[in-house]
């Protein structure tokens, strides 16, 4: 029996992160603010007006540098309080005293950014040749240079920012504070429910009777709030639109792009040929569902169900960390220890309690360790999610030690290739050490279902539907619940034809994630796992020197574009091969779950 979440302070502290490492109390965190405050007013003294010369363009952003990490700290540690727990007024409280505090000062502060911007293009040339760990951020004003609006403008926009963030909070308190999804009832039976759990627990039900009441229910509690969260994100998409034509884009799409660094082509490609090519195999797997539990219909909310649902084995977190262990040892002592670290020194928060931001994420503030949160439901896939994470928390340990802050982040499209990278050496790992059919079918299909379905199918259909809701922006159209409820239907039934039935409430999946507040996030999913797969694959053929390759990957940073990083481990993704092998290896696994059904059947 699923039980009623908890709050948050009634569950255990040891599964929870420890947040001391970045402030130890209250007061250590006032007195960086001030810290920081008191920062900021001395490069305002010391340098506004004055950045002319390369020399003084790098002492102001030496200075700069420190005050970044800071003001990195203090955000990181307040947004971390909130997705901890929504409901936490204090929290919330503090979030927005941090914010307040520094949309003022990023105001004031961006003068470094105006005047360089002003300087000519040799200067900034010049000043880049001086100094390496200053390279990112002033190859992003060169880049910016031509989009840059006049310097009120550019202040009345960074002061309006905390303001043009209001969309997602609104979004973000709808749905974790405010939605009360109570119980639900079968056969007499009542059942809590929540995101967490409906998210976390009953889409992967396996009887079919609880499932799908569970999403009637849950998909209901959504609808009661498709207006409002309709009206925020048409709000946020015309903010959007707005900014890209005052920096003079002809295309939202080519403005969310822009600071991605990858071309447009890269973009449709990906969301094209993944609806075009993909579809016919997931079709293929969605009847293998059908036949395996006997379903009258296949429907959206009978997607996510197991193929073994008696085999899954139960996972503790101790059992979680001894495979992690084993599966990305390979890839060296420095990375080994990073994982131990983070189970040992409480960076992740495994916990489920009321309030708690769905999901899982890692944040990495720059000079500190990084931080993961996840629901921790002790089932192994949770595993798979738990190195997803540590995939990130590993990219940016090794980026934060072998580059400044300002060239430690690379672009959003290869943000998730690290992280998918390690559910790959998992699956890897464990389908080497097992014998056993049913297990080898379970890792199978953990990956399709889980990996490749949460960042192939799960994310690029978002990615396809926010693309045709950038089509009716930059036409001049606005959305609201009823477009968007359409285009979410068509693009479903698009991707899943005849095989699938999009029954009532799943036209709703557009308010699920918080994706479509942070640009042209989604399609980056299925991006980062083309490159991942096909690395994983060069590193089963050719071992070490593949591992090394992929490690001076991660140690780049964000001093390299994505083409050059997946270059960097040989990978062209300027060609449609790595993809279009990507998913012909998709459709392969499927075909070897269908056969290990098979034999295992007619045992």
């Amino acid at each position: 029996m699923v039980k009623a979440l908890p709050k948050r302070n009634e569950v255990d502290v040891n599964l929870t992160w420890d947040l001391t490492s970045l402030f130890k109390t209250e007061k250590a965190f006032n007195e960086a603010l001030d810290k920081t405050k008191k920062h900021a007013e001395k490069i305002i003294r010391d340098y506004k007006g004055k950045l002319k010369t390369p020399e003084d363009i790098n002492l102001c952003l030496d200075e700069y540098r420190e005050f970044e990490m800071l003001f990195t700290w203090l955000a990181t540690y307040a947004s971390l309080k909130v997705s901890e727990d929504q409901t936490n007024m204090d929290n919330q409280a503090l979030y927005s005293k941090v914010m307040t505090t520094f949309t003022k000062i990023l105001a004031e502060i961006d003068f470094i950014e105006e005047e360089i911007s002003n300087l000519p293009k040799e200067i900034i040339e010049q000043a880049i040749s001086q100094s390496a760990d200053n390279f990112g951020f002033l190859k992003n004003i060169l880049r910016k240079k031509p989009h840059r609006l006049h310097k009120e403008a550019e202040r009345v926009l960074i002061s309006l920012s905390n303001s043009l963030e209001a969309p997602e909070n609104i979004y973000n308190m709808a749905k974790l504070a405010d939605m009360k999804f109570g119980e639900f009832e079968v056969d007499g039976k009542k059942y809590p429910l929540s995101f967490v759990l409906f998210e976390g627990e009953w889409e992967y039900e396996k009887d079919t009777k609880i499932r799908r009441k569970a999403f009637e229910v849950f998909s209901n509690k959504l609808r009661e709030y498709q207006y409002t969260i309709g009206a925020a994100y048409n709000t946020h998409v015309q903010t959007e639109k707005t900014i890209s034509e005052l920096r003079g884009f002809e295309s939202v799409i080519d403005s969310l792009l822009f600071p991605q660094e990858v071309e447009r082509e890269l973009y449709d490609r990906q969301i094209d040929l993944i609806m075009e090519n993909l579809a016919p195999h997931m079709r293929k797997y969605a009847r293998l569902l059908k036949k395996i539990y006997s379903l009258d219909e296949m429907t959206f909310a009978d997607l996510k169900i197991d193929v073994d649902p008696d085999f899954e084995p139960k996972i503790s977190v101790k059992e979680a960390k001894e495979y992690i262990l084993g599966a990305l040892g390979i890839l060296g002592e420095d990375y080994v220890e990073m994982l131990n670290r983070a189970f040992d020194e409480r960076w992740i928060d495994f916990v489920q309690n009321q309030g708690k931001s769905t999901g899982a994420f890692c944040s990495s503030p720059y000079g500190s360790h990084p931080y993961i949160l996840i629901s921790w439901t002790e089932r192994m896939r949770e595993a798979f999610v738990l190195a997803h994470e540590l995939g990130h928390a590993g990219h940016f340990t090794l980026a934060h030690k072998n580059q400044s802050i300002f060239n430690s982040r690379p672009s959003l499209y290869f943000i998730e290739s690290p992280s998918t990278m390690n559910e790959m050496l998992m699956a890897n790992y464990l389908m080497k050490n097992t014998a056993d059919k049913r297990m080898k079918r379970w890792v199978i299909s953990t990956i399709i279902a889980r990996t490749y379905y949460h960042n192939f199918v799960t994310h690029l259909l978002e990615a396809h539907y926010q693309r045709e809701v950038y089509k009716l922006i930059d036409n001049g159209e606005s959305v609201n619940a009823e477009i968007l409820n359409q285009l979410k239907r068509q693009t479903l039934e698009k991707f899943w034809g005849d095989d699938v039935i999009i029954n009532e409430g799943a036209e709703l999946t557009w308010m699920r994630q918080p994706h479509y507040y942070m640009g042209l996030y989604p399609y980056t999913y299925s991006a980062g796992l083309t490159i991942a797969t096909q690395v994983s694959q060069r590193i089963l053929r050719e071992g070490e020197s593949a591992v090394e390759d992929w490690k001076n990957v991660l140690k780049s940073g964000g001093t390299k574009t994505p083409v050059e990083l997946a270059q960097m481990a040989k990978v062209d993704i300027t060609t449609e091969e790595p993809l279009l092998n990507t998913i012909e290896y998709i459709g392969s696994l499927i075909d070897e779950i269908i056969e290990l059904t098979e034999e295992i059947d007619n045992e």
